[in-house]
């Protein structure tokens, strides 16, 4: 759009120092990829005309997947370095001729809807960085890794994206770089100093961190944990039979358990922790004791149901742990087996699952021998609501 303003995302680079096979923008952090997270602050935000992604020419696969639904331009393919790589953002975005455009790293996927709009208020008056103070003290050092130097930290500022500029200034000083074989420059500032452009400040955030290494991932995947607990709770009566089932477990019994489905008091417990950990009501509101079609069904089947709702959702189960209380069957022996059959179901890994077995001390229905009750908490890790 003439006049509005534009943002250049720039994900063409390899993110070599995470390691892996993927590049780091396409790496998912809490169930997306990095590059979304930081697109769609853009493409959701009121006051962006414009959304111009820069991306690898051997990623266009990649980033149509990641960035499916987001209202975007046509990806313009970067190159060797960033600054090429911004350049050809910024030739792609000339047939539009935006007054404004911000230029903005994708492994920052933490910046705020606010920090945009201050970027775009400071690019009125020109050129304009985001930034924050210098916390720790500086220092220079030679080639022997020798002090020669205690830098004035008061006047040092750890410098940010996305960074704003008048289009029409930023896109000749690229060109001008071009012209003269300069392509060394780490960021636009550097480039717009060159340039002969004033460069202001404006204010930062502590939380828009560029991720590159894997301790930037660990660190980014517990910022974005949204971490929910929810619990149940299921009592089954005994009945006649031979056997009952524990834990998606088949365990020999003098007598059955009796309920509509096959009466896993443990798995029905499980299933409505996961869902009240996600607010989704309970087991009989997914699976009605009235509907036919759950007569003697398998519980493996419930907590297979509950598991994907969580990863629907973008999360992952952090941890399962189940009380079972009764006087028999002993449930030692088959605690492991258990636990792996949990785990298998809801495809977590078995040290996040804790199967716990007690007797009511002969007290109440359980300690009579009546039936078995089995209590359950479950927790979750859904993606911050702040992010895509």
């Amino acid at each position: 759009m003439p006049g509005g303003v534009a943002a250049v995302v720039v994900a063409a680079g390899r993110g070599t120092r995470v390691g892996g096979d993927e590049p780091k923008q396409y790496r998912l952090l809490h169930g997306a990829p990095v590059v979304r997270h930081a697109l769609t602050q853009f493409a959701h935000h009121p006051d962006i005309d414009l959304v111009q992604p820069v991306i690898h020419p051997d990623d266009a696969t990649r980033f149509a997947a990641a960035s499916a639904g987001l209202r975007l331009r046509p990806a313009a393919f970067g190159g060797a370095t960033r600054q090429i790589s911004v350049r050809a953002g910024l030739e792609a975005l000339a047939d539009a001729a935006p007054r404004i455009v911000l230029v903005h790293d994708a492994a920052r996927p933490f910046m705020s809807a606010a920090l945009v709009s201050r970027a775009i208020a400071a690019a009125s008056a020109g050129a304009a960085i985001p930034g924050l103070p210098i916390a720790d003290t500086i220092k220079a050092v030679d080639a022997t890794s020798r002090v020669v130097d205690t830098l004035d930290r008061a006047r040092l500022r750890a410098v940010q994206t996305p960074q704003a500029f008048p289009f029409d200034a930023l896109l000749a000083a690229h060109r001008r770089a071009l012209a003269a074989g300069r392509d060394d420059f780490t960021d636009d500032a550097a480039l717009a100093e060159w340039a002969g452009m004033a460069v202001t400040l404006f204010e930062g955030e502590a939380a828009n961190v560029k991720l590159t290494t894997e301790a930037d991932f660990a660190r980014a995947e517990a910022a974005l944990a949204d971490i929910r607990t929810g619990t149940g709770c299921d009592v089954h009566a005994f009945a006649d039979g031979d056997h009952v089932w524990l834990g998606g477990v088949r365990i020999p019994h003098p007598r059955g358990l009796a309920g509509h489905s096959d009466a896993d008091a443990p798995l029905h417990a499980l299933v409505d922790a996961i869902l009240g950990a996600l607010a989704e009501g309970d087991i009989g509101a997914h699976f009605p004791p009235s509907d036919p079609a759950w007569r003697g069904a398998s519980s493996d089947k419930f907590l297979a149901f509950a598991a994907e709702r969580v990863r629907k959702r973008g999360g992952r189960i952090a941890h399962l742990d189940i009380t079972i209380v009764c006087e028999a069957p002993h449930i030692s022996p088959h605690r492991d087996a258990m636990r792996a059959r949990i785990a298998e179901i809801a495809s977590v890994a078995i040290d996040r699952v804790a199967v716990k077995a007690t007797t009511n001390e002969k007290l109440g229905f359980i300690g009579r021998r009546e039936g078995i009750a089995a209590m359950a908490t479950a927790t979750i890790r859904l993606p911050s609501q702040g992010l895509a």
